[in-house]
């Protein structure tokens, strides 16, 4: 599929001035140059073409909102001045794959003041003698080269934190779903209600138990003052007949 094509299947019924974002990786470029891509796309924050066989990037238009361009895996060797005077904002540039063989076709990205991240990988130039060294003195405002700045830490990569924190936000909503699932809202005041309606019936058992011993205890001293008073008369009846 050639360039042209691609941007206007991209486009999707939208407006160049609508789209911050445009991808055309593995589209076909005519003679190596960048087609279809105009001024109109005045918005355009992120524009990746990797392996789309360019050659040079004379025909890139002004875009002076774009910070992140991808031109990885394509067959660049020069020009780059253009990058200066076309998007003046970019933040992030990958030339990996690309054929840059010497530091002096990097020197005009040296006007990009914003530039903080830039990809050389796979490039002849990373093979130079103290490589990293002298692109950092050549381009001074540069954070992370090759996705590690001077002091051989890592850059952070953004689109993966993005993708953990999503899971983790996934994994809290689940957590909040099956934890609304074992206790739906009003079944805590059930149960209570109920272990309050137990603890009243044990209660009540207890209290009827008291009342039972109780009772039995009366009827046992009934029982015995009847039987002491049996004894009693028996006894005055034996010493009746005695006296007869």
């Amino acid at each position: 599929m050639d360039m042209k094509k691609r941007i206007y299947l991209e486009l999707r019924n939208r407006t160049p001035s609508d789209v911050k974002e445009l991808v055309l990786d593995n589209c076909r470029s005519n003679e190596g140059k960048l087609e279809g891509l105009t001024e109109e796309f005045k918005d355009l924050e992120f524009l990746s073409t990797i392996n789309v066989g360019l050659t040079s990037v004379v025909n890139l238009p002004k875009l002076s909102k774009l910070k992140k361009l991808e031109l990885s895996d394509n067959r660049i060797s020069g020009g780059l001045e253009a990058f200066a005077e076309k998007c003046p904002n970019l933040t992030h540039l990958n030339l990996s794959g690309n054929k840059i063989k010497d530091l002096s076709t990097i020197e005009p990205l040296k006007k990009l003041e914003t530039l903080k991240s830039l990809d050389l990988f796979n490039c002849e130039v990373t093979n130079l003698n103290d490589y990293r060294d002298n692109v950092f003195k050549l381009l001074p405002q540069l954070t992370y080269l090759d996705g590690y700045d001077k002091n051989d830490k890592e850059a952070p990569d953004s689109d993966a934190e993005a993708y953990e924190k999503g899971l983790d936000d996934d994994e809290d909503e689940d957590e909040v779903e099956e934890h609304d699932e074992e206790t739906v809202p009003g079944d805590e005041d059930e149960e209570e209600g109920e272990e309050d309606e137990d603890e009243e019936g044990e209660e009540e058992e207890d209290d009827v138990s008291g009342e039972e011993e109780e009772l039995n205890d009366d009827e046992d001293d009934v029982e015995e003052q009847q039987g002491l008073k049996r004894k009693r008369e028996f006894d005055e009846e034996g010493e009746g007949d005695e006296d007869d």
